[in-house]
């Protein structure tokens, strides 16, 4: 598949680890590798005291799965390192997954045991996208659910994604993709732009001042390039003194005036204060300087119109993976009917059997508990909301879940769930998740 801008993800084959493939070959050899099986993907916890989760990945990984073949250099590698043997090659050779995918919604708020994603197909098929399947949910969901906290705390105010040179490359523009899906306005990184058609910003850096002779004629040729309605940076050398110098070169019409150190509860007052004693009523703050969700709803009071984020996005905000896992919960006998299967390890339980969801709302709409059970069809008390969808159909992906579309549907997925959820969610304290998981079981 391409995005609606025209770009092609990679192969996705080999995103995997060495064992995925050697389970495959063993699996071939007992016979068991085509019996039908469910896998699905959970977090046994929240991160720490955190109260909720955001679902991240779900359309990166939906992309990837269509290139996910093995063509000749991939089989040539597995070859002639002895991955694996003939008969593996052979299969993997005419490779296409072929099954069915289900999910939670990108954007949505997931708990403890939520079942994000479901794949039912083969043992051989399911079993070789769980390393893809997981570096997506994990990654991206772990920046979803630091943005989403980020962009509670700044109640309105615009969030700028720009952590880039804080991760590697292709981390990156997943990193951008997912802080936007959870309510960032914008994002600095350009190839997030080209795959996604996300809003990019951007204007200056200290070493555009630094270049020039004095600030006064980098402030000038920043106006000159890119006109008035620029963000000038205004914390190279005395920072009062540049904001008197922007707006005598730019005058009411200046855009915004950037502070990127300091103090920056006690200078954006101060700047405030002093852009309106100089009539710029309307020039427009932002701040960034190491921020994350705490130091944001610090500056809750502060005359600030808009944040940059950079290095506690990417990283997830001291949770950089989700901790999901991928699990086989029911399989079938050659022929036979599903039975369910569980890991029962100390500390690591898993639940089995092929499950539907249920966010539970009380009259006002309000959720109130995520419900789970194992069945064909959900018990449903009229005040639910089914919290399952279906991506993937006999191997074929369904519209509307990937590219710049999926973003818009993903962005608006989370600003609705989070409209939902209890205020509980809106508390950066440390506590448990917002909303309980309960198992249901029918008779």
């Amino acid at each position: 598949m391409t995005t609606s801008a025209g770009w092609a993800p990679p192969r996705t084959s080999l995103f995997t680890d060495h064992y995925e493939l050697t389970m495959l070959q063993a699996s071939l050899r007992s016979g068991a590798a085509h019996r039908r099986s469910v896998f699905e993907v959970f977090a046994r916890r929240l991160p720490e005291g955190r109260r909720y989760g955001i679902v991240g990945g779900t359309g990166r990984l939906l992309e990837g799965l269509a290139n996910f073949r093995f063509g000749p250099e991939e089989l040539d590698f597995l070859a002639r390192t002895h991955v694996v043997d003939d008969a593996t090659l052979e299969y993997l050779a005419g490779f296409r997954f072929s099954g069915d995918i289900y999910g939670y919604a990108e954007g949505d708020a997931y708990f403890p045991y939520s079942p994000i994603l479901i794949v039912e197909s083969s043992f051989a098929e399911a079993c070789i996208l769980e390393t893809f399947v997981l570096s997506a949910l994990n990654h991206d969901s772990a920046i979803a659910s630091a943005a989403s906290r980020m962009t509670t705390a700044a109640a309105g105010r615009p969030c700028i994604e720009m952590g880039s040179r804080r991760t590697q490359e292709e981390s990156a523009v997943a990193a951008a993709r997912a802080a936007v899906i959870a309510g960032f306005a914008s994002t600095s990184n350009l190839e997030a732009g080209l795959r996604y058609g996300v809003r990019t910003v951007g204007t200056a850096a200290h070493s555009f001042t630094l270049l020039h002779d004095t600030e006064r004629d980098a402030f000038a040729a920043q106006i000159d390039a890119l006109g008035k309605g620029t963000t000038l940076l205004v914390d190279t050398y005395d920072v009062a003194a540049a904001v008197r110098t922007a707006v005598e070169l730019a005058g009411p019409e200046l855009g915004g005036v950037r502070l990127d150190s300091g103090d920056l509860l006690t200078q954006a007052r101060e700047v405030r204060a002093l852009l309106d004693s100089l009539g710029n009523h309307n020039t427009r703050i932002t701040v960034t300087s190491d921020l994350d969700e705490h130091a944001i709803a610090a500056l809750a009071s502060a005359p600030v119109d808009a944040y940059g984020v950079g290095t506690s996005l990417v990283t997830g905000s001291g949770a950089p993976t989700a901790s999901m896992v991928y699990k086989l919960v029911a399989r079938a006998d050659d022929g036979g009917p599903l039975v369910s299967v569980a890991k029962t390890s100390p500390n690591k339980i898993s639940h089995g059997g092929r499950k539907y969801a249920l966010r539970r709302l009380d009259e006002h709409g309000t959720a109130q508990a995520e419900v789970i059970g194992v069945a064909h069809r959900p018990i449903d008390d009229g005040d639910d909301r089914s919290l399952l969808h279906q991506f993937v159909r006999d191997g074929e992906l369904l519209p509307g879940w990937t590219g710049a579309e999926g973003v818009r549907r993903a962005a608006q997925r989370h600003a609705d769930t989070m409209a939902e959820l209890p205020a509980a969610v809106r508390r950066l304290q440390r506590g448990e998740p917002a909303l309980p998981t309960e198992f249901e079981e029918q008779s």
